[in-house]
């Protein structure tokens, strides 16, 4: 049975006064003040004081008397409502005088999240410091609404709209810098002071506009910050009745559509040559350009890497990772089972990020071969050098045993940010348009297709638990593709000029026939159409 009261408060007061009439004093010597309460002479005008409610729950688990109230509403009947409204959520199990903060919380169940892998961890950790408990650990969790979550998105876009001119006042400093110097460069000798003076000027206003916040949170990184923060008011929900609801699954925030992989056609490339901009994020080289690359690469070190890679869709900490005891070199198969992670320059071990974990993937025959021949130039290598080591210790250091597929000379693996380094200038150096180095999972899945094989077996290679993740974002069409694509319908279509004389069909439609001149219109030329 419902238990709540309402009544009616103003916070009108007067003095205390003892029997004989006289003020009661405090220890500074001020009077004491009361409140009136329901004795005030306007407490039955409508418009003077506010109504409060209280309600009475069951008692907690010492006993001990629990009573939610709260003041301040202008009608009766809203304080009705609002204690109505408590009793009802007390009853669903909501702890309603909980006075846990947003803060408080966050940094509690994030403690419990155990089960994020590292660079996932990291990723909530920003978020929940840098974003979330600036702009909304002050709030209770009982009072957090979904227009405090939308303030808070409103603030990134505010914020994203001042980085944006941070950074266009950046690169417009360093256009003036490289002016200053290039004048103070070509000045004749004896260079004048002035220039140097001014060149030093706009190196300082580079540093101090460099330090200015210059990055955007995009749509992608909101729908992600989004995201966690409903996973963690699910929790407080369904798992510990904080909320009545999830107050993050009703914001607003700007459509964010993933990029659909580009493939680097003439034209773009032209585009390119022109302007050097690239016509988006992910861009996937054709059948020719991956071989020129394949070709202009065949003598570096890391080429098994990037054969690896470019026909068996490796990710780059995959193939870091990649250890030979996970390499069947009979059955010609590699077992993707960890990876190497990088942060800055952190680098540790992790599982593969593939949604169904560990996958297994069947080398093709060029590969196979080349991983047999770097395993033999592998074990010459160390041979070398424990041999460098046992007459020069102090020069070579000892020999790393890492275990690893791909590694230096002294064994240790590569760094996964060194190979992407690596990559970026050796298709600089061709002259080829550029791609990210993990674009070359997107070059896999594409030949693949091109290959003629299964959207499914690609699947499989990709390590994908979803068959539409596969299909919408790690495949796209090449131009050859395309045209067999856009003349297949023709092609089923029967045409009379094939049937009579075994001639290709016409182009398109001949709308007047050839015997009509083309100076004739009106009826005469519908007439001997009709004949025709």
């Amino acid at each position: 049975m419902f238990k709540g009261s309402v009544y009616k408060r103003c916070g009108c007061k007067e003095p205390v006064t003892g029997e004989d009439g006289t003020p009661v004093l405090d220890a500074r010597d001020r009077p004491k003040m009361r409140e009136l309460g329901a004795e005030c002479p306007d407490a039955g005008k409508r418009d003077h004081g506010s109504w409060y409610y209280y309600v009475e729950l069951s008692p907690g688990p010492r006993g001990e008397r629990r009573r939610p109230r709260k003041g301040g509403f202008l009608t009766k009947k809203k304080a009705e409502e609002a204690a109505q409204e408590i009793w009802d959520k007390a009853q669903d199990g909501i702890d309603v005088l909980s006075d846990e903060t947003v803060e408080q919380f966050l940094l509690r169940w994030f403690a419990k999240r155990v089960d994020l892998k590292r660079s996932t961890w990291k990723t909530y950790h920003d978020h929940i410091h840098r974003v979330f408990i600036p702009n909304l650990g002050h709030i209770r969790m009982r009072d957090l609404r979904t227009r405090h979550i939308q303030e808070m998105f409103e603030q990134i876009w505010r914020d994203n709209e001042q980085h944006a001119a941070n950074a266009d006042a950046a690169e417009l400093a360093r256009v003036e810098c490289e002016a200053a110097h290039q004048a103070w460069k070509r000045a004749a000798r004896p260079r004048p002071p002035e220039l140097r003076q001014h060149w030093n000027a706009a190196k300082e206003k580079l540093r101090g506009s460099r330090r200015k916040p210059r990055y955007i949170t995009g749509p992608g990184v909101q729908l992600k910050m989004k995201n966690e923060l409903s996973a963690a008011l699910d929790y407080a929900r369904n798992t510990e009745k904080l909320i009545s609801e999830n107050w993050a699954q009703h914001l607003v925030l700007p459509k964010y559509t993933p990029p659909r992989p580009l493939v680097w056609t003439d034209e773009r490339v032209a585009r390119w040559k022109e302007t050097g901009e690239k016509p988006g994020p992910v861009m996937v080289w054709t059948a020719e350009q991956t071989g020129a690359f394949l070709d202009g690469v065949a003598e570096h070190r890391l080429y098994p890497m990037f054969h690896l890679m470019v026909f068996r869709g490796t990710r780059r900490g995959e193939s870091c990772g990649l250890p030979w005891r996970e390499t069947d070199m009979t059955a010609g198969t590699v077992h993707i089972s960890e990876q190497l992670v990088a942060a800055s320059y952190d680098v540790w071990e992790d599982t593969p990020k593939s949604d169904s974990g560990a996958r297994t993937v069947r080398l093709d025959s060029q590969t196979h071969e080349l991983l047999k021949f770097w395993r033999r130039r592998q074990q010459a290598e160390r041979a070398e050098w424990e041999k460098k080591h046992r007459e020069k210790p102090k020069k070579y250091g000892p020999y790393v045993d890492s275990g690893r597929v791909f590694t230096w000379e002294d064994g240790r693996p590569y760094h996964p940010e060194y190979v992407s380094q690596i990559f970026n200038r050796l298709i600089h150096r061709l002259g080829l348009p550029p791609i990210r180095l993990h674009d070359l999972r997107h070059c896999a899945a594409t030949l693949s297709l091109a290959a003629g094989v299964h959207m499914k077996a690609i699947q499989v290679l990709l390590g994908h638990s979803s068959f539409k993740l596969t299909a919408d974002t790690y495949t796209s069409l090449l131009p050859q593709l395309e045209l067999e694509a856009a003349d297949a319908p023709v092609a089923i279509v029967p045409r009379k000029a094939a049937q009579q004389g075994g001639e290709s069909a016409p182009q398109g439609p001949q709308l007047v026939p050839a015997e009509v001149s083309a100076s004739e219109t009106g009826p005469e030329a519908a007439d001997k159409a009709s004949a025709a």
